[in-house]
């Protein structure tokens, strides 16, 4: 076993009051034992299921008590997601209703919640793992809901860039495949919604509130209510799951143990930070998010005003922007669906940029043609792009173990996709209107890039894969551990919050 599994756990060789006949039976000339000073750093769940398998629930039971979970936690996750993404996109909607800030000022006013965002991610990261998860983030969805609010009363540079830098610190907080797939599918869903909301607004024809005002209180409005429900209803985890009996609590416990992954520490492991930081998979991942995130900043803050410089009105651009929505949408799921069918992360990635790809070639070789049939299709099949940020996320969630490790990727991935958002503010400046080619070259490029980057990330997780299996096929050898000892140590391992590295038994995702 490795030296840092050695560090947690201790052998002990039979003693002399061994039965030897049992131990040969089991096939297990070693027992590995939990050192019990090291319990305290373990995983929260280690105290309420142990280290070892205590019951075992039929894959009907199981199959119901999903079904209950998904029933009960992923409505108000998808609903987090939803304003947020409502949040983000208000100011796309603003821009063509009237809003008074134009040219670079409104480069920099969409900066600002990605400059927020990234001031304020590694000081939430360390209040929530302090926190209760669930209401920390209803506290936070609470008062984001309040400053989208306060936008209809700005009129200034300083108050909305103000306004703005608070919102992104308030969203910071804010993080398998198919489901993480629901979260981000709302991301479509917002630009359908969002699109037809404002649409709406816009015949508004009174003097009291301009367009723009009224989407920002409505949206505000919303993402409040929504706090709200997540403070009532959404658990922490499985531990803290009211609406679960004491059986279901261990039954979901008992599903986490099987993916190795772990499910809360209040413990912040320094050597799990370091082990985060010299992993090469996170420095790559890091690359890949920047890859998404400068594409994601420019087309999310200026989709509406590329759609209505095709030469339709702010009122159509409004409406035509929702079919983009539903695309992105059916990639999402589409790669969610196909990410868990396969057990792959990486091929739905490139199934997202292939057609990303093909739209921002649109957008470039028909620039300034009548063809505006093909433009809107361009920038469709453009936003597919998205879903890959989704599916990274699902990566992250399948290949990382520790908790501390885990939380430290999952830093690194927020802060760089504030610092890809950040740059791709100004990817569109006003110099470069109507036409913005340079941008969306840019956009272009940063796609095949990922493109090639998605295939090495698999082929180092494939390698790091055979290379736990052929450590597992040592230990078997080395102790005589037959597959039932192998399972075993694998329950045995589940909680105590090992890396991925640490722990020989987990699994990588392709």
């Amino acid at each position: 076993m490795d030296t840092v599994t050695e560090g947690i756990l201790h052998r002990r060789a039979p003693s002399m009051g061994d039965d030897p006949e049992k131990s040969s039976e089991k096939g297990t000339s070693e027992k590995i034992e939990i050192n019990p000073v090291e319990v305290d750093y373990a995983d929260e769940a280690l105290r309420l299921v142990g280290t070892e398998r205590a019951q075992s629930f039929s894959e009907e039971y199981n199959r119901k008590l999903r079904r209950k979970l998904d029933w009960h936690i992923m409505p108000l996750c998808a609903a987090v997601y939803f304003t947020q993404y409502l949040d983000k996109n208000s100011l796309n909607y603003a821009s063509i209703m009237g809003l008074p800030i134009t040219g670079q000022s409104y480069n920099l006013v969409s900066m600002a919640f990605y400059l927020g965002f990234l001031v304020w991610e590694f000081p939430t990261v360390y209040i929530a793992q302090k926190m209760r998860m669930a209401k920390y983030l209803g506290m936070n969805t609470v008062a984001w809901g309040a400053v989208l609010m306060l936008h209809s009363v700005g009129t200034s540079f300083g108050a909305f860039f103000a306004l703005r830098f608070l919102l992104g610190m308030l969203e910071s907080c804010n993080e398998q495949a198919t489901r993480i797939s629901w979260f981000y599918v709302m991301n479509g869903v917002t630009h359908i919604f969002g699109g037809f909301v404002s649409y709406g607004i816009s015949f508004y024809s009174g003097n009291i509130l301009a367009p723009y005002q009224i989407v920002y209180i409505v949206l505000g409005g919303l993402a409040i209510v929504v706090g709200i429900s997540i403070l009532i209803w959404l658990p922490d985890s499985p531990i803290h799951a009211r609406m679960l009996t004491a059986e279901e609590r261990i039954a979901a416990l008992e599903r986490v143990r099987d993916d190795q992954g772990g499910t809360e520490n209040k413990t912040i492991k320094r050597d799990q930070v370091i082990e985060a930081l010299l992993d090469i998979r996170t420095w790559l991942i890091v690359l890949t998010v920047m890859l998404t995130s400068v594409p994601n900043g420019g087309i999310s803050n200026f989709s509406s005003i590329i759609i209505r410089n095709f030469g339709y009105t702010s009122r159509q651009a409004l409406i035509l922007g929702t079919p983009g929505g539903a695309m992105h949408a059916c990639m999402v799921i589409f790669c969610g669906w196909y990410s868990d069918k396969k057990n792959e992360r990486m091929m739905p990635i490139v199934f997202a940029l292939l057609p990303a790809i093909l739209g921002s070639a649109l957008l470039i070789a028909f620039n300034g043609t009548d063809q505006k049939g093909v433009l809107l299709f361009g920038i469709y099949i453009a936003t597919c792009f998205g879903s890959a940020l989704s599916t990274i996320y699902a990566y992250n969630a399948s290949n990382t173990s520790g908790h501390t490790k885990k939380n430290t990727i999952n830093a690194l991935t927020m802060v760089t996709f504030a610092l890809g958002n950040i740059i791709g503010t100004e990817i569109f400046p006003p110099k470069d209107a109507p036409d913005y080619i340079p941008g969306k070259i840019a956009v272009m490029t940063l796609i095949v890039i990922q493109l090639g980057l998605s295939f090495i990330i698999r082929w180092i997780n494939l390698r790091l894969n055979k290379q736990k299996r052929a450590k597992i096929a040592e230990l078997k050898e080395r102790y005589g551990w037959t597959e039932a000892d192998v399972e075993k140590e694998r329950e045995r391992h589940a909680f105590l919050d090992l890396t991925d590295k640490q722990n020989p038994f987990f699994v990588y995702t392709a």
